[in-house]
């Protein structure tokens, strides 16, 4: 028969051998994930496998034509003239504008790879004033204005002069593809 400091013993026994199964397990798998992390560093610092230049250049210049059509897009009168329909509320309206703003910014945010990060900073910031324009200019309005009243004050804002960012963005998108093509 077994007496109870003998079950102690066996028990802490095998608590030991478990816990260093459990303790060498764990060192391996950490082991392991370092060593695909170095496998990983390695791999970002050797240089990818080259392409032509022509190839990058008219990588480059596809996605300068796709972020141009963002910015066209997304001036605050294009916005309006394309998102407006009859029977909004102003509330109604925000929300398809600022949807719009952002689902396309989401759709082009592969193209951040091939250009700049400059460029793509500004086509960030465009993205988040457009939407910061159309919450202050909707947040002016009273609670019963209709989307034709916003429509109109982003209209009329539109209007003013350096009011639209996205005209400072083609600048920059045009002037990049400028640079590219000489």
């Amino acid at each position: 028969m077994i007496n109870f400091a003998q079950k102690n013993y066996m028990g802490s026994q095998t608590f030991y051998i478990i816990f260093s199964l459990l303790f060498s397990f764990f060192f391996l798998a950490l082991a392991w994930i370092i060593k695909e992390l170095n496998n990983i560093r390695k791999k970002l610092d050797t240089p990818p496998p080259s392409t032509t230049n022509e190839e990058g250049r008219k990588m480059k210049l596809q996605a300068l034509e796709r972020l141009t059509l963002f910015a066209e897009r997304n001036g605050l009168k294009n916005l309006v003239e394309r998102t407006s329909q009859p029977g909004m509320t102003a509330s109604d309206l925000h929300h398809a504008l600022t949807e719009t703003i952002r689902s396309e910014f989401e759709y082009n945010q592969s193209q951040q790879i091939y250009v700049s990060p400059e460029m793509w900073n500004a086509i960030s910031r465009l993205r988040d004033q457009n939407i910061y324009i159309i919450h202050h200019l909707t947040s002016n309005l009273p609670p019963q204005a209709n989307g034709m009243d916003l429509a109109k004050v982003i209209l009329e804002y539109s209007m003013t002069p350096n009011a639209e960012m996205n005209r400072i963005v083609l600048d920059a998108l045009q002037y990049e593809a400028k640079t590219i093509l000489s």
